[in-house]
């Protein structure tokens, strides 16, 4: 962990998080010390043998020894603790990474991380509010958008709604469909 306090070890940029949640520690598994990791990354790749991974929310740092896929997650092993009792301590406890091993990925593809914060305008540079929330449906992710009067906007994230987004800004630009935010009527 770097001793520098303005930056936090594994910050890449101002505001963003030095830690992302990789898999949560379900309980100890055998007779060696490992335990069974429920995955929340999309990447398991980075949670390899000789690699830190940090525990529970003083980020403890420890290093894997041993992985292998056991049913819809992973069994790891950890440098130093070769028993179920060294390891009981480990069960409901986050597994996190920090964001600076996070691998590249493809043009226009975000990690939410990146998103969340960004300042929403629409076409027409009138800013609609900010991105709060990412909804994970079946379709499409839904971005939620709160807006300065305290309300939401809903947005789907596809192509035909979401036409730019500039990290370094922090900006996202979008196209409304018709429906997508309430008319104010002003006809009296």
């Amino acid at each position: 962990m770097s001793g520098k306090k303005e930056r936090p070890a594994g910050s890449l940029k101002t505001g963003e998080p030095a830690f992302l949640a990789a898999g949560k520690v379900r309980r100890p598994h055998g007779v060696h010390g490992d335990v069974f990791v429920e995955l929340y990354t999309d990447f398991p790749e980075r949670l390899q043998p000789k690699k830190d991974v940090y525990l529970g929310e003083k980020h403890e740092r420890i290093t894997i020894c041993s992985q292998r896929p056991h049913k819809d997650g992973l069994l790891l092993g950890f440098d130093g603790f070769d028993t179920p009792e060294a390891v009981g301590r480990f069960r409901n406890q986050t597994l996190y990474v920090t964001s600076a091993d996070s691998p590249e990925l493809p043009e226009g593809e975000y990690y939410f991380h990146e998103l969340l914060g960004l300042n929403v305008f629409d076409e027409n540079e009138t800013r609609l509010g900010t991105l709060t929330e990412i909804i994970e449906t079946g379709a499409n992710d839904v971005y939620v958008v709160a807006t300065p009067s305290g309300t939401e906007i809903l947005l789907p994230s596809i192509p035909d709604v979401v036409k730019a987004v500039d990290l370094e800004a922090r900006k996202m630009t979008v196209h409304l469909l018709p429906g997508l935010v309430e008319e104010t009527n002003d006809e009296s």
